[in-house]
């Protein structure tokens, strides 16, 4: 399977990665915020514990370290988090390696760390975070994925169901969800939904 897989959900907690296993999702990130190393090491531990035996590949969003100790396969770091991140151990570490970005600046910054995969956002406006950058929309995905040649590229940031066709069209390899999965009013029903989508554009 492609890394990361087509539908890609972002959720904060230990419970949505273990439903969202359960229902077959190929690629979770767990982006959990404002934890200290402790609390980061043991959701990390434990998001790792309900996905074994499962085909789910959890992303740790950030705490690197946590990530390296507990024995992590995947990582995805913002810009300030890639700033103090020790980039050598990570690799030693075997963790794979997204990043995000938002601008022109910050995609040369990615692509010096030789990423796994860019995530591209927000798309849309979006309601879960106060966004410095504004939407970059469609278009923004074309020209990127120009830029970034083979490397995966991520669309991220306010995108529906309905609008997946699209952003795949535009050149998007994956699609991260965030509030189209967790502030859904029947969440597993959406998550189907993603996944049969993905299998028949795949």
């Amino acid at each position: 399977m492609p890394y990361p897989d087509r539908f890609y959900p972002v959720v904060d907690s230990v419970a949505w990665v273990a439903r969202l296993a359960k229902l077959g999702v190929g690629t979770v990130q767990l982006r959990a915020k404002d934890l200290d190393d402790g609390a980061a090491l043991q959701i990390v531990s434990d998001a790792l514990e309900v996905t074994k035996g499962t085909p789910t590949k959890l992303v740790v969003n950030d705490y690197w370290r946590a990530a390296v100790v507990a024995g992590a396969k995947h990582l995805h770091l913002g810009q300030e988090d890639l700033a103090d991140a020790d980039l050598a151990a990570i690799r030693d570490a075997g963790l794979t390696l997204g990043i995000s970005t938002h601008d022109d600046e910050e995609l040369e910054t990615a692509l010096r760390a030789r990423p796994d995969y860019i995530a591209l956002g927000p798309i849309f406006p979006t309601t879960l975070k106060s966004m410095r950058f504004a939407p970059q929309g469609i278009p923004k995905i074309t020209e990127w994925k120009k830029r970034v040649g083979n490397i995966p590229l991520v669309a991220i940031g306010g995108i529906k169901l309905e609008q997946a066709a699209d952003i795949f069209a535009a050149g998007a390899d994956s699609i991260a969800v965030v509030s189209d999965v967790t502030q859904n009013a029947d969440p597993d029903a959406r998550v189907r939904a993603w996944l049969g989508q993905n299998a028949e554009a795949a």
